[in-house]
């Protein structure tokens, strides 16, 4: 895997997500998706290929507690992003490998107080 995957990667899910009609407002609010794709791109390269950190840091959990979004919202990000990645080749290991990361990432926003509603 590449950052030119990753970043293709992204760019197919966001055009899914803006749509969608369960998630798809949270993601129309956002201002400028030609900052924002890149800005998301590089969050998953530094996740899935062990990029360094380079500029600002991330803080992807606090980011996402303005949402408030609720279990199912989180299901269907979830649902969405695994049918994107299934739409490209990956190795098996490309693909665990960002399955666990995605796994990570809800344990961990579920394990915070206040990130789902019910």
């Amino acid at each position: 895997m590449d950052s030119q995957l990753i970043h293709q990667i992204i760019h197919s899910f966001y055009e899914k997500a803006k749509v969608d009609l369960i998630i798809g407002y949270h993601f129309r609010n956002i201002q400028d998706f030609d900052q924002h794709i890149p800005h998301i791109a590089r969050f998953w390269e530094i996740q899935l290929l062990g990029k360094k950190l380079e500029g600002e840091p991330f803080d992807m959990i606090n980011k996402h507690l303005a949402l408030q979004f609720n279990q199912g919202q989180l299901d269907r990000w979830i649902k969405l992003f695994i049918d994107n990645l299934n739409e490209f080749e990956l190795s098996e290991e490309d693909r665990n490998n960002w399955l666990s990361k995605i796994e990570f990432f809800k344990n961990k926003l579920i394990s915070i107080t206040g990130m789902i509603r019910n």
